[in-house]
């Protein structure tokens, strides 16, 4: 299998060399890394950490480094052949009017839209059904770059008055602003830059509720147009620790409900609720002492809850927020089935359901009393998602996706259930010769995983195509077909794409979590070698052709594998990574991931987080595949850290293999992710350089359209 990659290698690098495409092999060195060892022996183990200077993000040592990597990986990838062809392709399907779900208060609809000529999204307004569009906020005036963007937070009952937020680069941080929708000027108050979990109005667009990170912990403010928002009340999260996360919300300005999650992707929450028609009302318990899962959604007066409690696969509660009474009394709507329940959303008065079976999405429709009220389903494997509405309304919104259908928005009338396309985005992209379909392969221990593939139809098994594998698996987050610009052209190319449905995501409820939680994380990891050895035997690739990739947990997933199967892959893309698994809950935002991971404080935890730690299983003279790391200083979420370790670790510990350098991509304005709000040009050419270097590392160099 070695001399099968090595040949590849050989081979690529002979095509570079002789199509003067490519730096000569010498330039493939890696810049060098100053090696001072910091040992810490904890639990009685000593650990040396060779690059423990690297975590410090704003020494000069540090920003030289980040320049010398970057400019060594711009060396490399700047060479690669058809790096232009990919670049003109990749813009003409990104370059499209693209328009988020609409959100209708007033009889006003909000919602943003990307021109095929602009490079940022611009929220628009749009007065009734049939108005013409006006913007309501432009930020490209906001930065040359187009590194700031806006984020719809909230709109007032009436539609006269929106919050909005500003951020820069990819930060989680943002400054809260307030429009009004009918001069489209702001308003003097502006809440300082933080990590916000809810703006939302109250019951006149002259109060405003947020729930904002502080260091002691989360806490929920009331703030009063026109007051200094230095002096704004807090109302609730006193002895709420750092480590939780409250999130706030309103309906019709009416109810305010505070959820308190204990972490991300908690196993456990809480709810409040408040009658803001009450003067001197407060945030009275709704849920509490349950371990379990809650999210609630209003529809008039009933709070209608979305729970694990007593039922793996979710089920729907409903409870009367004037008179909640004892969790033994709630009322059930929507029983536990086959299905797991994703989400609940009320529109129409009615109640929308989203459920995977077997891992294939549809939206189920409820009447309050539990009695079934239709279902919207596609028969192309996709996910739907982004539903919509108001209690009292008469529509909902969805959208659907899959790996060869872009991103449709739908409008359904909620008494006849009809539904029309809302907004259809007209991408250069012909579905018809391509192909979506669902397998399962067995695990490790012989747990049956589904996986999506897509490809051109009429697919040779013969080994040779090249093949990316993503995953994800964690944080209940089920991962459904989805369409990019970087997957279509992918295929086009003759790539076979393949999605894994991990345990540790939501595809089978709280059982599959916590299947690959804590010290069951490693399942998540066989899962994805298991989904990679499947691909080979069943001759769809071979290693030598063979790439895999996640991001945020995925870094984390792709790091593992990489480390401990390292002759299956030819090439990883490893996106704003979690590596170093001992330290990680020490930066940022990590407490809220220790329900999900552990933390090596503990000496039962740090046994099972060192022994998958990708940073601590790199071994010396080891033949690893050629890996791209992906980061940036404005990732507040999971630190740039250990990307830059793990660089350093890999360049100095791994055995150069000819032509499969490890390289590191260092944005020092970008953030966690790229998306809707990156600006074109940047996403592309991001994406030409994740694209240009898997179809390298995976031979398809010379494979066309």
């Amino acid at each position: 299998m070695k001399a099968s990659r090595s040949l590849r290698g050989f081979c690529v690098s002979l095509v570079l060399i002789l199509g003067a495409a490519a730096a000569p092999a010498e330039e493939l060195s890696p810049p060098k890394t100053a090696v001072e060892e910091v040992r810490d022996t904890l639990h009685g183990v000593e650990l040396v950490d060779p690059y423990r200077w690297l975590e410090d993000q704003e020494s000069p040592r540090t920003r030289a480094w980040i320049g010398e990597e970057n400019a060594f990986s711009r060396s490399v990838l700047d060479k690669l052949p058809g790096r232009d062809a990919i670049a003109k392709r990749l813009e003409a399907l990104t370059r499209v009017d693209t328009t988020t779900v609409p959100r209708e208060r007033g009889g006003r609809y909000f919602f943003s839209r990307r021109g095929k000529d602009a490079d940022l999204p611009v929220l628009y307004v749009r007065r009734g059904a049939k108005g013409a569009d006006e913007v309501l906020i432009d930020p490209r005036p906001m930065s040359p770059d187009g590194s700031v963007s806006i984020a719809l937070l909230d709109i007032s009952e009436d539609g006269r008055r929106i919050a909005y937020g500003v951020r820069s680069g990819g930060e989680d941080e943002v400054v809260v602003k307030f429009r009004d929708v009918e001069t489209k000027a702001d308003l003097a108050d502006v809440l300082p830059k933080g990590r916000y979990s809810g703006v939302a109005f109250g019951r006149s667009p002259e109060q405003v509720f947020y729930s904002r990170r502080l260091k002691e912990g989360p806490r929920v403010f009331r703030h009063t147009m026109g007051a200094d928002p230095a002096a704004d009340l807090q109302i609730f999260g006193d002895g709420v620790t750092p480590e939780k996360i409250i999130a706030v919300s309103t309906d019709s300005g009416r109810w305010l409900i505070a959820t308190i999650l204990y972490g991300s992707a908690a196993t456990k929450t809480e709810i409040y609720a408040q009658d803001l028609a009450q003067v001197s009302g407060r945030l009275a318990p709704i849920v509490t002492g349950i371990e379990a899962r809650f999210t609630g959604v209003v529809g008039g007066d009933t709070l209608f809850l979305n729970t694990n409690w007593n039922a793996p696969n979710g089920r729907v509660l409903a409870v009367s927020l004037p008179k909640p009474g004892a969790p033994e009394t709630w009322r059930e709507v929507v029983r536990e089935g086959h299905g797991t329940i994703q989400s609940v959303a009320t529109a129409g008065g009615k109640l929308f359901v989203n459920t995977l079976e077997e891992v294939q999405e549809r939206i189920r429709m409820f009447h309050p009393t539990g009695q079934t009220a239709g279902t919207v389903s596609f028969e192309t494997l996709g996910s739907l998602s982004g539903v919509t509405g108001r209690w009292r309304g008469s529509e909902a919104f969805f959208t659907f996706t899959s790996f060869t259908t872009p991103t449709e928005i739908w409008r359904c009338e909620t008494k006849s259930g009809k539904r029309t396309i809302w907004s259809r985005p007209q991408v250069p992209f012909d579905p018809s010769g391509y192909e979506v379909s669902q397998v399962w392969y067995p695990s490790k221990d012989g747990t049956r995983i589904p996986m999506f593939l897509a490809h051109k139809r009429g697919l040779k098994l013969d080994g040779t195509n090249p093949t990316y594998l993503y995953g994800y698996g964690g944080f209940t987050l089920s991962q459904l077909p989805s369409f990019s610009a970087l997957k279509a052209v992918w295929m086009e190319r003759g790539g076979v794409y393949a999605l894994a449905n991990l345990r540790g995501g939501g595809e089978f409820g709280e059982a599959w979590h916590k299947a690959a939680m804590l010290e069951k994380k490693q399942n998540c990891f066989d899962d994805f070698i298991a989904a990679a050895e499947w691909l080979i035997k069943h001759r769809y690739t071979a290693p030598a052709h063979l790439a895999i990739g996640g991001g945020s947990n995925g870094g984390l997933l792709v790091g593992a594998a990489v480390t401990q199967r390292p002759d299956l892959f030819t090439a990883v893309v490893c996106s704003y990574p979690l590596l170093d698994m001992v330290r990680y809950h020490r930066f940022l935002v990590a407490s809220y991931w220790v329900p999900e991971y552990g933390s090596a404080d503990k000496p039962e935890q740090f046994a099972f987080l060192k022994a998958y730690s990708p940073y601590h299983n790199v071994k010396p003279g080891a033949d690893y595949p050629s890996v791209l790391f992906i980061t940036g200083d404005s990732d507040t979420r999971v630190a740039p850290l250990h990307a830059r370790k793990m660089t350093a670790l890999m360049q100095a510990e791994a055995r150069p293999r000819e032509g499969e350098p490890i390289l590191l991509l260092y944005d020092t304005k970008a953030g966690h992710t790229r998306g809707f709000n990156t600006p074109v040009p940047k996403l592309v050419a991001d994406q030409t350089d994740e694209l240009s270097f898997l179809l390298w590392q995976t031979g398809a160099t010379s494979r066309q359209d």
